[in-house]
């Protein structure tokens, strides 16, 4: 063989050595992930994760770093910057608007326990207590704000305008129905306390199961449609990684649907449909 065969032939094993080391180690390095950051907001998700899925993952070795944020908006950007790598605090409805307006790729992962809203008052007893000028607070985060009109449209109280985005609902996107009440906006966190000046307020679960109330308790409760029920959110390049079949299956567990089900402050919440089996 004259020499530059050789040289070829030399060059050629070696590129194969390389390219099978580079794909090892980069399967390798996947695998080998054993630290999740997971973004929450504000509310009791973060303590439901805490208390059930992080002792399972735990024991298979990973670190949990659990990151809560004072604002939902917040948490999406996180994941193009990489600083985290699940969300539990948005619905597929918000998800897959932000990825059409984004350009992103966030995905479902599998879904969590979700709390519903409730109308709720303390100067009220009945729906029929309500009139022109009646004040109702509704969460001013457009996804939940967009989920409380919609108990009151049911209502009969409002109409909700044509073409409305997850991404920006408002009380501009309210208009009046058989009555002419005043809807306000406020921190979904400041809605049971506003209570005691206004009529009603559409309250999110988790802030009622926080303050040790029932969900069921509410006027209305929520039946709070798959879109609009929290899961947990990943970037798509990652749903074959061995992380994220592992973070799957703890939310999907025997031990973690036990566990926040012996926990009564997660009653009235919606359970995912994964659960059906543990019944």
């Amino acid at each position: 063989m004259s020499l530059s065969k050789k040289i070829f032939c030399c060059a050629i094993a070696s590129a194969a050595i390389l390219s099978g080391c580079s794909q090892s180690s980069g399967k390798t390095a996947t695998d080998n992930k054993k630290t999740i950051t997971i973004a929450f907001g504000l509310g009791n998700y973060i303590d439901q994760v805490r208390g059930g899925i992080v002792p399972i993952l735990e024991k298979q070795g990973y670190t949990v770093n659990l990151k809560q944020f004072s604002q939902n908006r917040q948490i999406n950007p996180a994941f193009q910057e990489g600083s985290i790598d699940a969300s539990v605090n948005q619905s597929r409805a918000y998800m897959e608007a932000f990825n059409k307006k984004n350009n992103t790729d966030l995905i479902a992962l599998t879904d969590s326990p979700s709390a519903p809203q409730s109308l709720r008052s303390l100067k009220h007893k009945s729906l029929n207590e309500v009139h022109d000028g009646t004040i109702v607070i509704i969460p001013n985060d457009p996804v939940n704000a967009e989920r409380a009109a919609q108990i009151l449209q049911q209502l009969g109280w409002i109409k909700i305008k044509a073409n409305t985005s997850p991404l920006s609902f408002g009380i501009n996107d309210i208009s009046p129905a058989k009555y002419k009440i005043d809807v306000r906006e406020a921190d979904s966190g400041q809605s049971l306390r506003l209570l005691q000046d206004a009529d009603f307020a559409v309250v999110n679960g988790n802030y009622v199961a926080d303050a040790g109330q029932k969900i069921s308790d509410g006027l209305v409760v929520e039946k709070t449609p798959l879109q609009h029920r929290v899961v947990v959110a990943i970037s798509g390049k990652d749903q074959n990684s061995q992380w994220a079949k592992d973070l799957k299956a703890a939310f999907e567990s025997k031990q973690y649907a036990q566990y926040v089900k012996s926990q009564t402050k997660y009653s009235g919440f919606i359970f995912p449909a994964s659960w059906d089996k543990y019944k």
